[in-house]
This record gives C-alpha cells, structure tokens and sequence, in this order.
C-alpha cells in the first residue's frame, strides 16, 4: 500500500524577502512619508511669511506708529507715548481746524512730528493778547497748557497749513519756522496706543470758523 508523502518545499530567497517585508513595515515608505511631512512644513512656513509680509505692508499702507518725542503737544500729548497715525483719512475727506496731524519737518523732513492744524490755506492768523483768531474770530481753546505769549500776523498761502503745538510757548511750530506744506503731511492722529494706562482715541477739538 502506498502512501502520499507531501515534502516541504524550501522557500524560495525572493519569497522569503517579500513576506519579510509585509511582516516587518515598509522599508521605502517611510522615508518618502518623511519628505511629504517636511516639504508640507516648510510650505506652511513660506505661507505664514508670505501672509506676514502681505499684512505688514498693508497695515502700513495706511497707517503709522510714532513716539511721541517732547512736550510740545502737553496737555493733549506727553513724552513717550505712541500714537496711531491714519494715513487712509486724507484720502476720503479734507484736513480740518483742530486736527491733530503728524507730518515730516520742512526744515528736516527726516523728522516727524505733531501739531494742532490751525489755519488753512487763506486764513488769517492773529496772535494777541494771548488769544489765537482765525479771520478775526476768537478761537476758543480749553486744550492748550497756556495762553500763547508771542504776537504775530500770518496769511497762509495755497496749499500750506498754519499748526501750532498745544503747548504754545514750548512748540516748535508754524509761528517760528512757517508754513506746512500739505505734501508733508503723513496722516491724522487718531489713537494713543502706549503706555496702556494712557490708551486714548484722541481728540479732535472742532475749530468751526466764520469765514
């Protein structure tokens, strides 16, 4: 009687590596994956620069940061606050008496600094007795630290503005280097954002006057 014997077959090198590898993990996968993980990370990285350069130049774009640097705008404005500058308002409306404006110095227009606009262009500007007219009108000012002690007669031209600090007898301004040329002028004061305590929108007193 005979009997079937089923002998074992050896397996084959070829056999035995593919189920080594099915058993053991990928031995090409992981490092592909590791690629597909560090070229998304370095993606994301460029897009986040990207969006970061984007906003900087936008909010730039229309706005300004400045520290403001003296007393010259006491009480309204003290030493070392920062003040948020819209660039963006000029651009929709006309500058007024009574805005507070930063602009870049004539006589040095590497300089920034910050004043009260005054006089526009055709008025007149008398100062007497401690008292500032506009076309022979009294300005009433409760915003200035004192009674302006200096007296002159000015006539602002076409396209000029007349500013004075708010501090008028410690201001470097318009009654003693001119005229503002109204290219010079970088935007309206609108927000004191440091130090926290001092986080104010900023006031615009409105000089209406009879023309």
């Amino acid at each position: 009687m005979e009997t079937l014997q089923h002998e074992e077959q050896p397996q084959s090198p070829i056999e035995g590596q593919v189920e080594g590898q099915i058993e053991g993990q990928p031995t090409q996968e992981a490092p592909a994956q590791e690629k597909i993980k560090w070229g998304r990370f370095f993606v994301d990285i460029l897009e986040t620069l990207v969006l970061a350069v984007i906003l900087f130049f936008g909010i730039n774009a229309v706005s300004a940061r400045v520290r403001v640097d003296g007393y010259s705008m006491r009480p309204t404005l003290d030493d070392g606050e920062f003040v948020l500058v819209s660039k963006f308002n000029y651009k929709l409306s006309n500058v007024q008496r009574g805005d507070i404006i930063v602009f870049h110095f004539p006589m040095d227009p590497k300089q920034e600094l910050i004043k009260r606009v005054i006089g526009l262009p055709g008025d007149r500007v008398h100062v007497k007795d401690g008292v500032v007219y506009i076309n022979n009108q009294a300005l009433d000012e409760p915003y200035i630290a004192a009674p302006p002690a200096y007296t002159s007669m000015w006539n602002v031209p076409e396209d000029r503005l007349f500013v004075l600090g708010d501090n008028r007898n410690d201001s470097s301004d318009s009654h003693s280097w001119g005229y503002l040329p109204f290219e010079n002028v970088v935007g309206k004061a609108v927000l004191i954002y440091w130090p926290p305590p001092m986080w104010d929108v900023i006031e615009h007193k409105d000089l209406l006057v009879a023309q």
